[in-house]
């Protein structure tokens, strides 16, 4: 298959970032969308909420559902999927891409940011996946489809900022498990991770500010690649650890210029790759 039309996505964190992009592309071939988010209301940093985002679909050819979701928590996951079932009949696709990000290192970080971290990334992607599954077995190119990096355990990756990584690998670790687990469903389960840094919301705020976005490239690169995985047969490509560059590269996409937020700026290469 090569289109999404008519397939309906179960995205966190969907409200702005990779999320809504990777939403917008989806929404671009007539995709139905659960904006699975806890954004309801503006944030004065953080631009996006979940009904901007249903609105934004809708303008672009998509259907959206607005689903006002904090992932740590069992009973609201459930009434969005009930929701999102009700009004589309089913789920094709999860995207499990809702992250926390803190950087500190051991000694400095405290237990309420490690317990976010995972709660949002590890628990509330593994509840996600389990939740919807149910209903992935009954699609018909059913894909499950994490924002985590690949796995390495070289211990440079975990020296500087220890909880973050963990809890990014946990992500991971459900790809590896998950695709062996449910291959025989038919349920491919794959991770995607950028080669460069992405310029998001945290990228401005976390990791540099304004001279951290002109190093970066745009989300479209990592919902176009999304794209090509989500399009692919399920029962085909399973257990991956895709990079956004690569995979566009497979495909014969060769122009990444147009990704870039300052194409005069060298890039910052991702700090997990």
């Amino acid at each position: 298959m090569n289109t999404l039309k008519g397939k309906t996505i179960f995205i966190t964190g969907a409200s702005r970032g990779i999320g809504r992009t990777i939403a917008l592309r989806a929404a671009a071939d007539g995709a139905n969308i659960a904006v699975v988010a806890k954004t309801k209301e503006p944030h004065p940093k953080l631009p996006g909420t979940v009904y901007t985002t249903v609105k934004d679909i809708e303008h672009v050819g998509g259907n959206a559902i607005p689903c006002i979701t904090d992932i740590r928590f069992e009973d609201q996951i459930q009434t969005a999927i009930d929701a999102t079932v009700d009004r589309f009949g089913g789920i094709d696709i999860l995207v499990n891409n809702a992250s926390a990000i803190n950087l500190s290192p051991t000694l400095e970080i405290g237990m309420k940011r490690y317990d976010l971290m995972f709660s949002v990334n590890v628990r509330g992607t593994f509840l996600c996946s389990k939740l919807c599954i149910p209903y992935l077995k009954d699609a018909e190119n059913p894909h499950i489809l994490n924002l985590s990096p690949p796995l390495n355990m070289n211990p440079k990756w975990f020296k500087n900022n220890l909880a973050y990584t963990m809890a990014k690998y946990g992500m991971s670790m459900c790809v590896l498990g998950m695709a062996e687990e449910f291959k025989k469903d038919g349920i491919a389960v794959n991770a995607l991770w950028p080669k460069t840094s992405i310029a998001t919301a945290a990228v401005r705020n976390l990791l540099g500010g304004e001279s951290a976005v002109k190093h970066s490239r745009k989300p479209e690169i990592v919902a176009d690649a999304a794209y090509l995985i989500l399009t692919k047969p399920s029962k085909e490509y399973t257990g991956n650890f895709f990079i956004d560059e690569e995979i566009l590269l497979e495909h014969g996409i060769t122009d990444f210029e147009k990704y870039s937020v300052d194409p005069n700026s060298k890039l910052y290469l991702d700090f997990f790759l």
